[in-house]
Formats: C-alpha cells, structure tokens, sequence
C-alpha cells in the first residue's frame, strides 16, 4: 500500500471518528439469546433479529448436528458445478411450499438475493419503481441493473402512482414495483394492498423484502404478503434464514417458475457463491416447521412488544409508531445515541446505537427489538434501566 492511500484511509477513519460514526462490535460470548454473554457479563439483549428466540433452539442444534454427521461441513463448490446436495432442493421446496410460491432458489445471504435478482430478469427498456426508504441491498440490487429507475417517497401511494405513470409514459416494456416487507430502521409496513391494487392498474409486477416479517407476520409466520391478504397479488419474494428462521445464514427468492429457472441460469450471486453448508439447510427445514406451529411464540413476541412500547412511552421517550416488534428510540444526534448505549450497557442491557449511514442524518436512535424468549421480568429490568439511562445522559428529565 502506498503512504498517500495510507494517509487517505486513516484521514477518513479519522473523520468518521471525529463525527461520531465510527461503529464498534463487542463480541458474544455464548449462543445469541435474550439473555447473552458480553465481556464476562450477563446481558439483556435487545437488538438482536432473534424474533422468535429460535437460535439456541434444541431442535434446530440437533438438527444441524445430525446433518454435519450425514453431509459434513461445506460444498466447497457453487451449486452448478457440484455444490447441490439433497438437503438443499429441499429446504428451496420446502420455502415455496411455505411462501405459497412455484419455487425458491437459495442465496448466501439475502443481501446477495437482492442484488442478484433485477439484473436478469429486467433490460434498458425495462423500470424499477422503488421505495425510499428501501433496504441497501434493494439499492444495490437495482444499481446493478440496467433498468431505468424511478423512486417515490415512503409508503406514498399518490407519488407511487405518478411514478407508475411516468414509467408507462416514458415507454417501459416491463415495470416492477419493489419494496420492503417491513422498513427495518422504522418498524413501518409496507402499504401492501395499496400498492399491489395500483400495480394491478397499471400491469406492474410486485417484488417485497420480507426479511423482517418472514416467520412472525401474518397467518402461520408466513409473511406481509398473508398478513394482508394479498400473497396471490405479489409476485417475488426474497427474504432470509437470518432472522426469525433461526438466525444462522443464508437467503432467498421465491416466485414463479419460470422467474426461479432463469435466476439459475444468470443471478451472479448464486452463481458465483458457494452453497450454504448442509446444517443450516437441514436445520432451516426444522425452523420453518417450527415456525408453522408458532402461534404461542408469534402470541408471546407480540405481547412483549406492546408491554415495551407502553413503557418506554410512559417513560416519555420518542418512538416511532408502529406494532411491529422493532421499537426505534428516536434521539436525533449519533453521539447521543452511542452515550445512551454505552450507559444501558453499564446497566446490563445491550442494545446498538444507529446513526449514518444505516439511517439518514439527524435520524440517530437506538432500535430495540423485542424477543418471543423475553420475560415479563426481563422488560421490566430494561425499562427500568432506560429509564436510568435516560435520566443520565439528558434525554428524559
């Protein structure tokens, strides 16, 4: 490395620092729970996509177990040239049976199923129509494509509209409208009747990021789509084994025949990645199969998050408002937010703060995330530790 990109590199890290942006890991040292292990301390954990509690779940370990027994460690390979096992066609049958969809071609990782998804299917004469608060890897995706690009405001549906019609009056083959499932920063759902009424009126495909709902939404955790009654109406799905289905790795896209056959052939992600290793495979079959008999985990996590709204608001903090179990603690300036987390962790609870770039400038917080595995007692001990912290660092009186 030369010393002239040397000096560039510790003057931007340095930059970063001096405004409060620099993001730091503290790392976990037992299995991710609602209660984990942090620099030799017992933490409340309130950040985690752990939704359902599932990540140490004994089902899904043995599972996993058993298939390292059978299958072994890695593919070493990409799934066209000899990375397919069984235990992978089954987890994508098994998604499609789950998701109500044709079929489901697996990724790596949902951000890779994004960005693999608008290249082969859309051309120059194509459009993409595309929420503003949309997911990075939804952005990046639609970067990567040569589509042209038209973008509406949050959850507008009158500038969703217009942005429709200026696709179609500029000559679009094909239109698609994409947006996320649930907006990740704010808790927000998607406007989904909304928006698969309008693309019905002007013949445009639907694609949502489910990743934040897949698992707890809807009927049987199956997602916005049937939380709205409208999984008929959308028409691709991408979404991830991250989160609610047990935490591990990995990502998909399911939809169409004929849509999954041709992200075979030219989705460079999958392509060019190696396949998911054997125990996340065998053991996200046993998460889905948890998940649809879910109702009391569904029934729990839902509960802790009206419990927790209600006391972070008699507290008198600014949230954001929802029902969606991510909460955001709204505090404006990143250096806030990193203090207050740096005090909640002094007071046993782990949480993050969020500042720019995740979220937009002026918009620091810290987002909560409620937890199917969390106690009644275990929300008290954090409320009242936010409310301490609060106190502390001047954002409550």
């Amino acid at each position: 490395m030369t010393p002239d990109f040397a000096r560039h590199l510790t003057q931007t890290l340095s930059e970063i620092d001096a405004a409060g942006l620099m993001k730091r890991e503290r790392p976990i040292a037992s299995p991710q729970g609602g209660h984990i292990e942090v620099e030799g301390r017992d933490m409340l954990n309130l950040c985690a996509n752990n939704y359902l509690g599932l990540a140490d779940h004994p089902d899904l370990i043995r599972a996993a177990q058993e298939a390292l027994e059978d299958d072994g460690y890695g593919m070493a390979s990409v799934r066209f040239i000899c990375g397919t096992n069984t235990v992978h066609r089954a987890l994508e049958m098994r998604l499609a049976r789950f998701l109500e969809k044709d079929d489901a071609i697996l990724y790596a990782a949902c951000f890779d199923a994004n960005g693999g998804l608008f290249e082969p299917l859309l051309g120059p004469e194509d459009a993409i129509v595309s929420d503003a608060l949309n997911h990075a890897s939804i952005i990046d995706g639609i970067r990567l494509c040569k589509a042209r690009r038209y973008r509406y405001a949050n959850s507008d549906m009158n500038d969703l509209e217009d942005q429709l019609t200026a696709a179609r009056a500029d000559g679009a083959r094909h239109v698609m409208i994409a947006t996320d499932g649930v907006f990740s920063m704010d808790g927000y759902l998607a406007r989904l009747p909304e928006i698969t009424a309008l693309a019905e009126r002007h013949g445009a495909l639907v694609m949502v990021d489910d990743c934040h709902a897949t698992g707890f939404m809807g009927p049987e955790g199956r997602g916005m789509p049937h939380h709205f009654g409208v999984s008929d109406k959308v028409d691709i799905l991408t979404g991830t084994l991250g989160k609610a289905l047990g935490g591990a790795i990995g990502g998909y896209t399911a939809g169409p025949q004929a849509v999954i056959d041709l992200l075979r052939q030219r989705s460079r992600p999958y392509l060019f990645s190696n396949s998911l290793p054997p125990a996340v495979a065998v053991a996200s079959v046993a998460a889905i199969d948890l998940v649809e008999r879910g109702d009391d985990l569904r029934r729990r996590l839902f509960d802790n998050a009206a419990y927790w709204r209600a006391g972070l608001a008699r507290l008198g903090f600014d949230l954001l408002p929802g029902e969606h179990p991510i909460v955001p603690v709204m505090l404006g300036d990143a250096r806030l937010s990193q203090k207050m987390a740096a005090r909640l962790f002094d007071l046993g609870v782990y949480v993050a703060g969020f500042f720019f770039p995740v979220v937009p400038k002026g918009t620091a917080r810290i987002r909560t995330q409620m937890n199917a595995a969390l106690t009644r007692d275990d929300l008290d001990q954090a409320l009242d530790a936010f409310g301490q912290a609060g106190r502390d660092v001047g954002v409550l009186g």
